[in-house]
């Protein structure tokens, strides 16, 4: 266990299992049982797993809705040499989770701050999904509301990282729809489900196959999820992206210039007039 000064206490960020309470790391059971509170953001809900470990801490509500006295009152105990360990209903604090307030104001008054790794939706997402994992942009939640989702998600259209969303499952139909009509259908993603759990699902799809899979399955619109779009094709100073110089580079090499950008057109979808040009610039 780190060790913290004799004056000020300790905020544990403890991560706790997305589902599988098998995931749940030896460390986080240690701190959560030698605490003096836990911060949890659904008492309640966290009730099931703290019995399951035989962790009799007590507990007090944090959320985001919880107000600044709550705040003062956890930073108080901090204050007076007692330490705190901080966790959300699923997976790791603060990620689309409540938290921030408190870790930055204990930040800012000098209090140590300890996170205790464990269980993320995101990364665990990411890492079996079969999109580009060295760059990748975590969105959170998408707006509710269409008008502004569309909005939202036509400004994400051309970022090239990996992209992850979470979205709640009334909501995930309407939510790749849209993906497919802004993004294009052939973009490919990934619908993740409630991960860890019985009825995981990880499919990999261009988006508009993917929208046809969750309309005709209404399982699929349950539970935890989270949904990643593979980055937009990087494009170079000729205006074509890779995938379309790769395409010609192979056809130049078996055909003249104007037969590979007609071929290469019918492939990719860009202009022939593009591709052409494309290829007397290499010269």
């Amino acid at each position: 266990m780190t060790q913290n000064s004799a004056d000020t206490g300790c905020l544990y960020v403890v991560a706790t299992p997305i589902g599988n309470l098998g995931d749940m790391v030896p460390r986080a059971v240690e701190i959560l049982q030698s605490v003096a509170v836990i911060a949890a953001e659904d008492t309640r809900h966290s009730a099931r797993l703290l019995s399951h470990f035989s962790i009799e801490t007590p507990c007090v509500a944090y959320h985001d809705h919880s107000d600044d006295r709550r705040t003062e009152e956890l930073l108080g105990r901090l204050a007076q040499g007692e330490s705190v360990a901080l966790i959300s209903d699923a997976g790791t604090p603060l990620v689309s989770d409540p938290g921030y307030r408190l870790v930055r104001e204990a930040r800012l008054r000098a209090v140590p701050v300890v996170p205790i790794p464990g269980a993320c939706a995101l990364v665990a997402a990411l890492s079996a999904s079969g999109l580009p994992s060295d760059r990748f942009s975590f969105e959170g939640f998408p707006p509710p509301k269409v008008n502004a989702r569309r909005l939202w998600l036509e400004r994400l259209a051309k970022e090239t990282r990996t992209l992850i969303f979470y979205e709640a499952p009334h909501r995930v139909l309407a939510c790749l729809q849209e993906m497919a009509e802004v993004f294009g259908p052939e973009r490919e993603g990934v619908l993740a489900r409630e991960l860890t759990k019985t009825f995981e699902t990880i499919r990999l799809a261009p988006l508009a196959e993917l929208a046809e899979f969750v309309a005709g399955d209404s399982n699929q619109q349950r539970g935890e999820i989270v949904l990643m779009v593979a980055g937009a094709l990087q494009k170079s100073a000729s205006g074509l992206d890779d995938e379309s110089e790769r395409v010609m580079g192979i056809l130049l090499n078996e055909l003249p210039v104007k037969q590979a950008a007609a071929l290469a057109s019918q492939i990719t979808g860009v202009k022939k007039n593009s591709l052409y040009q494309w290829a007397l610039d290499q010269k």
